[in-house]
């Protein structure tokens, strides 16, 4: 058996994280840092294309999904968090007893509902997710920005699904540094950036030499009996580029993309890297997407799947977030242990 299974323990115990550049734009006064790391208010931001004014630190903290909510738990500030949703996987140890004090305001998988976040009464509102960010779940960023509440949205996802030219863990590090100097602790933000290159760095250091790369498939997960894969203008593509190896779908349209298993057999990955959700959607699991290439008659024809030639990785973890860095070291230890 060639699986190899990434868990979020050892993901945690390698993604560590913080380096920093001032992000403020011409829109405002520029945040400014003091040589005791303090946040100089007000400051504006451009974030996804709207100029967003931070008047003071955040004291009451509502984050859309769990993966911000550990962004924040990070950076040393997840005591101001008041509520958070969109939970869908285990939480790490290492943060398991900050995370589950914070207060649930959504069931495990669904989004938090405007009227249920306005109950929190934040002063500030940070997401992972365009499609959150909705007059149908917890409220547009205008909606709340015209009720005194600011908020943050990913630079990955401004628009839900597309691809986002040049993403990469620079990206993420100042996501990182923009939260330091909203939260006000740019220092924590530039320290979690500076430790997380250094474990991409490491993991890069370790590469297995091939004089052929291999065709991957970041398969996350089926929807209606249809496979969605990730696509360009993303961190996985970003981290195939790292690590030599080639996205069989880099020609998709969006950054997960919604394929065929014809186009799947047809483009033969040597390797598929299995999203490990605890949704409990149909096929979330690594087990369930095991299951289902191998009895598949089409898939269980494939090399990769008589090899067992799969890596399993949280899917919370192949978006951007704390977890990211870490796919690095456990996708190359896995290539390089499957040979």
């Amino acid at each position: 058996m060639k699986t190899i299974t990434i868990t979020m323990t050892a993901l945690a115990v390698l993604a560590v994280a913080g380096c920093t550049a001032d992000t403020a734009t011409d829109a405002g006064e520029r945040a400014t840092t003091t040589g005791t790391g303090a946040t100089t208010y007000p400051f504006t931001l451009k974030n996804c294309g709207t100029d967003v004014t931070y008047k003071a630190a955040p004291k009451k903290v509502v984050t859309l999904n769990q993966t911000a909510a550990e962004i924040l738990i990070h950076l040393g500030v997840g005591d101001r968090i008041v509520g958070s949703g969109y939970e869908i996987e285990k939480t790490p140890d290492a943060i398991a007893e900050q995370y589950k004090k914070i207060p649930r305001l959504s069931p495990p998988g669904q989004e938090i509902k405007h009227e249920k976040l306005l109950e929190a009464q934040p002063d500030f509102v940070y997401g992972s997710f365009a499609s959150m960010f909705t007059a149908e779940q917890s409220g547009d960023r205008k909606q709340l920005h015209d009720l005194g509440v600011p908020t943050y949205l990913t630079e990955f996802d401004c628009s839900s699904h597309q691809s986002v030219a040049g993403a990469n863990f620079e990206m993420m590090h100042e996501e990182y540094r923009r939260l330091g100097k909203i939260m006000g602790v740019p220092a924590a933000g530039e320290k979690l950036a500076t430790e997380q290159q250094a474990v991409v760095d490491k993991a890069l250091g370790a590469v297995k030499k091939r004089d052929t790369p291999l065709k991957v498939m970041w398969f996350y997960s089926t929807y209606e009996g249809t496979p969605w894969a990730a696509g360009p203008g993303g961190l996985p593509q970003h981290i195939s580029d790292l690590v030599g190896v080639q996205n069989i779908f880099a020609d998709a349209k969006t950054k997960w993309a919604e394929v065929s298993w014809d186009e799947v057999a047809a483009r033969n990955p040597d390797v598929i890297i299995l999203a490990d959700l605890t949704r409990g959607e149909p096929n979330d699991t690594a087990e369930e997407k095991t299951d289902l290439l191998k009895k598949d008659p089409l898939t269980s024809k494939l090399g990769a799947v008589k090899g067992d030639r799969f890596i399993s990785i949280p899917g919370s973890h192949m978006d951007p977030g704390y977890g990211s860095a870490s796919v690095v070291p456990a996708l190359v230890d896995g290539l390089n242990r499957l040979g």
